[in-house]
């Protein structure tokens, strides 16, 4: 059953299981998605009360760890593209992966940086996983999601370059992200199979559309080949979550792709725009985030019905 962490009680939320079409929710034995994957269950309640997504916190607002990865080379090839650098081979075999903030935000809150930062979103598929033990094959791993998500992971892209020049990965140019109200499990999940989230996933910028990408296409690695290289070397606590990285098509002839508005799919980051727009023009044109600035990430099943419900955040002033 899907299910959601109210902005209620305890720092990790009140878990509620939330019914098919998001209309009412139960409380659970449980008081905390923590303490239902360490339990292995999900006991609701008989009683039914309305469910009302603007009051959820994240999903599982502190998880046991993030890695998040690049499974869609895409996104890569096109970041390397515009920079004039040629991608390694290697990254069409073996998967990126970083280890982010473990700390999410809700699918309301606010978007608080800088914005000399460089603020921008990144509309990603997540899973939650249940304890895997250290290697793991990638057709077993399947067997050990327990939730699938989304997820809106922020980031700073002009800390960006400086961080990855000392050669050590990310910390302060990626802040907490936010997760989509409800995860849900993978059998009740439309679109779902073999190990990947088919279906569009819905990007919208200041009311307009931004981002149509098919989470199910151009997907390199799927969710099972992530948590096997995520638990080469070590057991992931029950938990975990495990992100897609930037959602991203190429074209049908195999170029960038396009904005929406050119009858194209467009993107998942404003930062993939740029980089096809450097390609194209030579410079980027598109700014990132700045303060009033609206995100709305979500995805519907093929009736229009939300599946995850909607990350809707706004760019506030800072500090």
């Amino acid at each position: 059953m899907k299910v959601a962490s109210l902005n209620h009680g305890s720092q990790d939320g009140w878990l509620v299981a939330v019914a098919a079409d998001l209309s009412t929710q139960r409380s659970c034995t449980d008081k905390t998605l923590r303490e239902a994957l360490d339990a292995e269950r999900i006991v609701p309640e008989c009683t039914e009360h309305p469910f009302h997504e603007d009051l959820c916190k994240a999903v599982l607002p502190r998880a046991t760890q993030f890695l998040d990865a690049s499974a869609y080379v895409n996104h890569v090839d096109l970041v390397r593209r515009a920079r004039g650098a040629e991608m390694p081979e290697r990254f069409w075999s073996d998967p990126l992966m970083y280890q982010g903030c473990s700390t999410f935000i809700g699918p309301k809150d606010d978007i608080r940086s800088d914005v000399s930062w460089g603020i921008d979103f990144e509309a990603e598929v997540a899973v939650i996983t249940s304890d895997v033990h250290q290697g793991v094959s990638a057709a077993e791993a399947i067997g050990f999601i327990e939730y699938i998500l989304l997820i809106n992971d922020i980031s700073l892209r002009a800390l960006i370059p400086d961080e990855l020049s000392k050669g050590f990965g990310f910390v302060q140019s990626k802040p907490p992200s936010a997760t989509s109200p409800v995860a849900v499990p993978p059998t009740e999940c439309p679109g779902w199979k073999g190990g990947k989230l088919h279906g569009v996933l819905n990007v919208d910028l200041n009311g307009q559309p931004f981002g149509r990408a098919d989470a199910g296409i151009d997907m390199t690695f799927d969710f099972g080949t992530l948590i096997a290289h995520a638990a080469k070397t070590r057991p992931l606590g029950a938990g975990t979550i495990i992100g897609s990285g930037t959602v991203s098509n190429r074209d049908a002839d195999g170029g960038p792709g396009k904005p929406v508005a050119q009858g194209g799919r467009g993107y998942s980051c404003i930062a993939e725009q740029r980089m096809v727009e450097t390609i194209q023009t030579g410079a980027p044109q598109t700014p990132f985030l700045q303060p009033g600035d609206r995100v709305k990430i979500w995805m519907e099943d093929e009736t229009g019905q939300s599946i995850f419900g909607s990350i809707e955040q706004e760019v506030a002033p800072w500090p």
